[in-house]
C-alpha cells in the first residue's frame, strides 16, 4: 500500500473534522438535537409543526458550503465511479441501513461516540467493519 502524497491533505481533513464537530456541538448544545442527516431529512419528511426551519437550515448548509467553496476557487468534484443505476441502489441500501440502525454515519460516528453511546460504538464499528470488507471483495475477489 502506497499513499498519494499529492492528494495527502492532512490539514484540510484536520480543519474538515474540526469545523463539523463544532457544528455538531453547536447544534446539540443549542438545541438539543443531533447531527445526523438521516435524521434531520426524516424529521422533514414527517412535517412537525414547528421543527422544520432548523432542519432546512442546515440542508441549504450543506448544499451552500461546496457553492461557496468553489465560489472561492476551491470547487468541489466528485469522482464517483458508478452509473446512476448503481448510485440509486446504494443510497437505498444505505437508507435501509440507517432505519435499521437508528441512524446514520454522521449520527452515530460524530455524535453518538462524544456522547459516549455504547450503540453508537456498535454501529460505527458494523460502518467500517462494512467498508472495509467491501472493499477488499471489491479489489481483491471481484477484481474492480
Amino acid at each position: 500500500m502506497s499513499i498519494d502524497f499529492a492528494h495527502f491533505t492532512p490539514g484540510a481533513a484536520l480543519a474538515g473534522g474540526l469545523v463539523i464537530g463544532l457544528a455538531a456541538a453547536v447544534l446539540v448544545l443549542g438545541s438539543g438535537r443531533i447531527a445526523g442527516i438521516s435524521g434531520i431529512v426524516g424529521g422533514l419528511l414527517q412535517r412537525p409543526q414547528g421543527d422544520v426551519g432548523w432542519r432546512v437550515a442546515f440542508l441549504i448548509g450543506l448544499v451552500a458550503a461546496p457553492l461557496i467553496a468553489a465560489w472561492l476557487g476551491h470547487p468541489v468534484v466528485p469522482d464517483i465511479a458508478a452509473g446512476w443505476g448503481e448510485v440509486l441502489a446504494a443510497g437505498f441500501l444505505v437508507g435501509i441501513g440507517t432505519r435499521y440502525a437508528g441512524g446514520c454515519t454522521s449520527g452515530h460516528g460524530v455524535c453518538g461516540l462524544s456522547r459516549g453511546s455504547v450503540r453508537s460504538l456498535v454501529a460505527t464499528l458494523t460502518f467500517m467493519a462494512s467498508g472495509i470488507v467491501t472493499v477488499f471483495v471489491v479489489r481483491h475477489v471481484v477484481g474492480g
